[in-house]
């Protein structure tokens, strides 16, 4: 779900084709590798096609968050159904140097808020590594709760929901 919201700090709105090198920036940050994976996006071409699909998607939903009033991009909280899951989940990454200001759990809040409001999903769903505490912190402020651990691609992950499965 797409969506164009304030918060006290921040602005959020879609993805777009403009966003290439905070995509890049974003993509190739070590909390990005590390938690959820290289990309292979380095180049201005690359963090195009990237966000082309995305924008082309369906079931995958973008949302960039900036400091109000700079147009600067800073993070990403995103929406995604995978075919491996029966409800959505939320996720959200953040640039490293605006890491530790509430920025994530600001985005995250709203957005969240603003997804349960459309009434689309009757439930949304958290995913992470298990050894992710920060973003197991920011899930459980947003009022997820563990659910389980799985292993998908030969990758174990905790799974929180905002609801009982």
């Amino acid at each position: 779900m797409h969506a164009t919201l304030e918060t006290e700090r921040l602005s959020i709105r879609p993805l777009n084709l403009t966003d290439t090198e905070f995509i890049i920036s974003l993509l190739n940050s070590d909390g990005w590798i590390q938690h959820i994976g290289n990309r292979n996006v380095s180049t201005p071409d690359d963090a195009q096609k990237f966000i082309d699909t995305i924008l082309n998607s369906s079931t995958t939903f973008y949302n960039v968050f900036e400091l109000r009033g700079q147009h600067k991009p800073i993070g990403i909280v995103t929406l995604k159904l995978r075919e491996t899951q029966p409800f959505p989940d939320i996720g959200f990454a953040l640039l490293p140097e605006f890491e530790g200001y509430g920025y994530a759990l600001e985005a995250s809040t709203k957005y969240l808020a603003e997804v349960v409001r459309s009434g689309k999903y009757k439930n949304i769903l958290g995913i992470t590594l298990p050894d992710n505490k920060r973003s197991i912190n920011l899930l459980k402020k947003l009022g997820l709760a563990h659910h389980s651990d799985f292993t998908e691609n030969n990758t174990a992950l905790s799974l929180y929901a905002l609801h009982n499965l």
